[in-house]
């Protein structure tokens, strides 16, 4: 059985190799020829998987190490007979740190507390209920708006769009969708923009075309929003240079990059094609984890300002501004080098693990400051 397997797939041949004859190669390289005579493939979300792909291969089940499936044409591969899965969940609180990183920055370098505002979530699924439970760690009132789950439970905690237009920070965690009544690709369009209160910040870590980079460039310009912090976006890996100059925080499509949530994409996906297959799934990652870079922090329980002392630590683990430095540096580049450096950002991604695998030592005594970082999931 010859198994194709997207190389940034951490620990991709160790899980799959005891299924089959394991061939690595680049994503977005990943061509008709490479899978004529494979049975299966496993892939992230640069790969395109439609009939351009796959007709003519002997592929019988593909896989995505990822929570979307928006590069998967799905109506095809059913239709061809291709069994297909994702991982959804694997990268939820990866993603969530993320927000809590760009969060904390936003808050300290623009002067404002996070414990005064309120943010809007749109998208409640396993990405969305961990970005609440980490704002909610932060001290923020969240408004939740989900549509399909407001009619699913009939739940009063999904609120309408205009709360959620009336709240000072939004963010977006749904799947990408370009039909139907909760269509969501430029969800966040000119319309939507004009609505949000003047000084609005956004944040996008879902799919860059959940939000028309048009329209939010001009808000930006004209001030209509205040910031933006923007992972992901339309065209990639070519990127707007304008709206890229103009957003307070730019990143490559990292933030669900942490290594944890990386592994358990790995592990599900295995676990999917082992069900596949009929047979017991026996590969465990948890042997292969290397210690965190940073097993421990410091922070001054004397410290005046619990979110100061809290943006320091969790930069300490994570920090956001050197993914911001490097994307920046396609600022300078010529155009035929931008999409490379991108991808490049992408493929050697320093390894950055979870807060859980990082102790917080406060000290001397701080009730709040030991609680908060208890609630962000450090250990005690």
């Amino acid at each position: 059985m010859k198994i194709v397997v997207d190389e940034n797939i951490p620990y991709g041949r160790e899980a799959f190799e005891s299924l089959g004859e394991v061939v690595l190669r680049p994503g977005r390289a990943i061509s008709p020829e490479d899978v004529r005579d494979a049975d299966m493939l496993m892939v992230r979300s640069i790969t395109k998987v439609n009939a351009a792909l796959l007709d003519g291969s002997s592929v019988r089940f593909v896989a995505t190490a990822t929570i979307g499936v928006d590069h998967l044409d799905e109506p095809y591969l059913r239709e061809r007979g291709v069994a297909y899965a994702s991982a959804p969940g694997c990268n939820a609180n990866s993603v969530g740190e993320y927000i809590v990183a760009a969060l904390l920055v936003l808050a300290e370098t623009r002067k404002f507390k996070l414990t005064d505002r309120k943010l809007g979530i749109i998208g409640h699924g396993n990405v969305g209920k961990r970005v609440e439970q980490k704002a909610r760690a932060l001290g923020m009132d969240v408004v939740l708006h989900d549509p399909p789950l407001a009619r699913a439970t009939r739940s009063m905690r999904y609120r309408p769009m205009e709360e959620i237009l009336a709240c000072p920070i939004i963010t977006t965690h749904v799947p990408l969708t370009k039909s139907g009544p909760d269509a969501t690709r430029h969800l966040l369009n000119e319309s939507f923009f004009a609505r949000c209160k003047t000084g609005t910040i956004i944040l996008n870590t879902s799919r860059g075309s959940v939000c028309d980079g048009n329209a939010l460039r001009a808000a930006l310009e004209s001030g209509k929003v205040g910031a933006a912090a923007l992972d992901v976006w339309e065209g990639e890996p070519n990127v707007d240079l304008e709206l890229l100059s103009n957003c307070a925080i730019a990143t490559p499509h990292i933030a669900g990059y942490s290594f944890d949530g990386k592994v358990n994409g790995t592990r599900q996906i295995y676990e999917a094609a082992c069900a596949f297959l009929g047979t017991p799934a026996t590969w465990d990652p948890a042997p292969l984890l290397p210690e965190p870079e940073v097993p421990e922090v410091h922070a001054d329980g004397n410290s005046e300002s619990v979110q100061s002392e809290l943006a320091a630590k969790v930069r300490d683990v994570y920090d956001i501004t050197a993914d911001d430095n490097h994307m920046r540096a396609l600022l300078a580049l010529p155009v035929e080098a931008r999409g490379s450096h991108f991808d490049r950002l992408r493929k050697e991604y320093p390894r950055r693990r979870e807060f859980h695998n990082t102790r917080a030592v406060v000290w001397p005594s701080n009730v709040a400051l030991s609680e908060a970082f208890r609630n962000l999931e450090f250990r005690p």
